[in-house]
């Protein structure tokens, strides 16, 4: 009687976006009997989390117009931004420590972060398959529910880095001319920064997808998440315009820590440790968090239609 059970959630959990599990994916034996022990042999040698991360990158390759087409528009929207910071730092030279060569820089890496950084917010199947039932299967696997949209997450940030952020980056430095990170230190600095920014986002995006479950629809925790993060990452402007005791509060909220805070250390212009220390501590508390509101939806589920 006790496998019965087993054997339904399998046959209902394995659909093509939950490649990890054995009767799904990359991984699934048939055939003859050596191709079965090769194909579990494989499995075995690849960590679950590892093949979620090439299932994200590898399902978002699927879609290599819609990429194209995101970052040609990030592109036009950088050009765009990039006169108007021109024409300001023009009328005020140095303005905030920048010179204008900064502020254009400024302006393509922040468009080259609005896809793997997922700025405008989902990105995440988890308000689907909470409002369809879904949600339910995804608790009772044998891994956690926020490791595996992380992992998830991380796949498609990777592909989105490659197709949608290397493009305005390009254009910025054949248009105008950009900063780029001098020597292997600087690079790998900046690289750290980059990860410690989408973990940061990915952690603020989970919670605001967790919320569905007591709010049941996810577009008003959306659009105020996208209120928040707007102006208070440096998408807009940088925060360094921000003046007095305000400007530091922005600076230190968990939304400079996604745009900002990496812009500022691929620029060469920030405290490398103060700011990666900043973004690791947020990256912490909110994962914490996560971790907490994902043992608190176990108790509560909200199911329409399923």
């Amino acid at each position: 009687m006790a496998s019965q059970p087993e054997i339904r959630l399998r046959s209902r959990a394995a659909p093509a976006d939950n490649p990890a599990l054995p009767s799904a994916g990359p991984c699934t034996g048939s055939g003859t009997e050596r191709h079965r022990a090769i194909t579990i042999r494989r499995c075995a040698t690849i960590p679950l989390y590892a093949r979620l991360v090439r299932y994200g990158f590898r399902k978002h390759a699927t879609y290599v117009w819609a990429a194209l087409a995101g970052a040609f528009t990030n592109s036009v929207f950088g050009v765009l931004r990039a006169y108007v910071l021109i024409a300001l730092w023009d009328a005020r030279p140095g303005l905030a420590g920048y010179d204008v060569v900064h502020a254009v820089t400024f302006c393509f890496i922040t468009q080259a972060f609005i896809g793997p950084m997922q700025l405008f917010g989902g990105g995440l199947t988890v308000p689907e398959r909470i409002r369809s039932g879904d949600i339910a299967l995804d608790l009772v696997r044998p891994a956690s529910l926020q490791l595996w949209s992380m992992a998830e997450d991380l796949g498609r940030a990777g592909y989105l880095a490659l197709a949608r952020g290397i493009p305005p980056l390009l254009l910025g430095a054949a248009l105008f001319g950009i900063v780029w990170p001098a020597g292997a230190g600087h690079w790998a600095a900046f690289l750290t920064a980059f990860a410690a920014g989408w973990a940061v986002s990915f952690a603020w995006r989970y919670l605001v997808a967790l919320s569905v479950c007591w709010l049941v629809d996810d577009r008003g925790a959306n659009a105020f998440s996208l209120v928040l993060t707007t102006p208070c990452s440096g998408m807009m402007v940088p925060l360094v315009l921000v003046p007095g005791p305000l400007g530091e509060v922005v600076r230190a909220t968990p939304f400079a820590a996604m745009v900002q805070a990496p812009a500022d250390v691929y620029m060469g212009t920030a405290d490398v440790p103060r700011t990666l220390a900043l973004q690791a501590f947020w990256a912490v508390a909110l994962l914490a968090l996560g971790a907490l509101g994902t043992r608190a939806i176990r108790h509560k589920v909200v199911i329409q239609g399923g």
